[in-house]
């Protein structure tokens, strides 16, 4: 991951988000992942991931820096996690940060949404499904992938911060990416924070059991917070990624510039 600190400020290009575009048929996948075929099948398979690579990187070039917030889709506007994922998006967005998720439902709306409500930068980086997942409202930029593991490349090129709030598997996969990655120095060691203790506290036990069994070592649990405490995220975030690389606020009175240089 790139860190110029030349691109942070570079202020955010105008015009309407992409349009959704239509849905490649998902048995497409299945073919893809079966077995080989024939070399013009996989070239062109080939030019189609990186199509839409070209596509994630020019949509979200000018976006950072970010936080990435991960989490369930499946959560409802009444819902207390909904609630605090609105809460974390509005205050990473008075930090200055973008705020990117998967641009979703559920916690990823939420946090979109504070992030907007603060008159921050919110941007989703949003997946064809079966269910025909939509772009949630709050979006000021967002891009359609249909192949995951490009959409994941994004979530994680452009973020000083990750947030992983209660979910699912893809909240899980996403979180295990984010520490593997780390602890493989393939990114620098940028915060990751688990919200919410009861949530996360077996995986934390499974974590810390793969470190008594000599799978891991003890110094990459390390490697994340587990909080209930959006004060002690923020200042984990402040400390660990606005001082550690050396990011400053910028006086810029209207929220549709970016904040920081």
């Amino acid at each position: 991951m790139s860190l110029n600190r030349s691109d942070l400020t570079e202020e955010k290009k105008s015009g309407p988000p992409e349009q959704i575009e239509r849905p490649i048929p998902l048995t497409e996948d299945r073919f893809f992942l079966e077995g080989p075929h024939s070399r013009k099948k996989e070239l062109w398979i080939v030019i189609k991931a990186m199509y839409e690579f070209i596509k994630g990187f020019r949509s979200l070039h000018f976006v950072g820096p970010c936080v990435t917030v991960f989490g369930s889709a499946r959560f409802k506007e009444d819902h207390p996690y909904y609630a605090l994922g609105r809460i974390i998006g509005r205050r990473l967005a008075e930090m200055g940060f973008t705020v990117i998720t998967g641009g979703g439902p559920g916690i990823m709306e939420a946090a979109n949404r504070g992030a907007k409500e603060a008159g921050g930068m919110s941007v989703g980086c949003n997946i064809i499904l079966p269910q025909e997942q939509k772009p949630n409202p709050y979006l000021d930029r967002w891009v359609t992938f249909h192949y995951f593991f490009v959409r994941k490349v994004m979530l994680f090129k452009y973020s000083y911060a990750f947030v992983v709030m209660p979910g699912g598997v893809g909240t899980m996969d996403e979180f295990f990416e984010a520490i593997t990655l780390i602890q493989n120095k393939k990114i620098f060691n940028f915060p990751l924070v688990l919200i919410g203790k009861d949530y996360f506290q077996p995986l934390m036990n499974f974590l810390k059991n793969m470190a008594i069994e000599g799978a891991i070592s003890s110094s990459d649990l390390e490697l994340l917070l587990l909080t209930d405490s959006v004060d002690e995220a923020m200042e984990h975030i402040r400390v660990h990624a606005v001082e550690k690389f050396g990011l400053t606020r910028r006086k810029i009175p209207r929220p549709s510039r970016l904040l920081w240089e």
